[in-house]
């Protein structure tokens, strides 16, 4: 029932945007256009990340991911996460499987969570940015106030989800 409900939903979207196209209905057109730009862009992103998520769950032993960023690793865990997470180029979806192919490592949902919020905040193209037009200043001060309440708010989250969220998975 699910799938037949998405099915029809991305066939009606198809048809508005063929309509839009056909019609010149320029709002759907416009729709129609970022979508393409913005699928390009996913396209060309997407496969080099899953490529390299792929190395990463056969060369990276799990020992190594729970003591670095495991339940046992405290605030190191979130320095990992903090420090992976502003390399991260792409955004929330490439940090989304970095996350979840650490935690399936048996790295913990405070650290997983610690990990999306920082690469929303501490990339460091965004961050090159920021400070050449809003100042250095303004970019520590940002960081200094955002990076610990990612972390108490990634605990507060973890605590609340019972650090928990994969069946059969248990790292403790």
């Amino acid at each position: 029932m699910k799938k037949t409900f998405c099915i029809v939903l991305a066939i009606l979207w198809c048809l508005f945007l063929c309509f839009s196209f056909f019609f010149s209905y320029q709002p759907g057109e416009i729709i129609g256009k970022h979508f393409l730009t913005f699928g390009g862009s996913l396209l060309g992103l997407l496969p080099p990340a899953f490529i390299l998520i792929g190395l990463f769950h056969v060369w990276v032993k799990q020992e190594t991911i729970m003591k670095h960023m495991g339940h046992e690793a405290g605030l190191k865990g979130h320095f990992w996460a903090i420090l992976l997470s502003s390399s991260i180029l792409g955004g929330l979806p490439v940090a989304l499987p970095v996350a979840m192919a650490l935690y399936s490592k048996g790295a913990s949902l405070a650290v997983m969570f610690t990990l999306l919020g920082a690469s929303c905040v501490c990339r460091v193209p965004m961050t090159i940015f920021e400070a050449s037009f809003l100042g250095v200043p303004f970019t520590l001060i940002r960081w200094a106030v955002s990076l610990p309440l990612i972390v108490l708010s990634s605990y507060a989250i973890a605590w609340v989800m019972g650090d928990q969220i994969l069946p059969g998975k248990d790292f403790k």
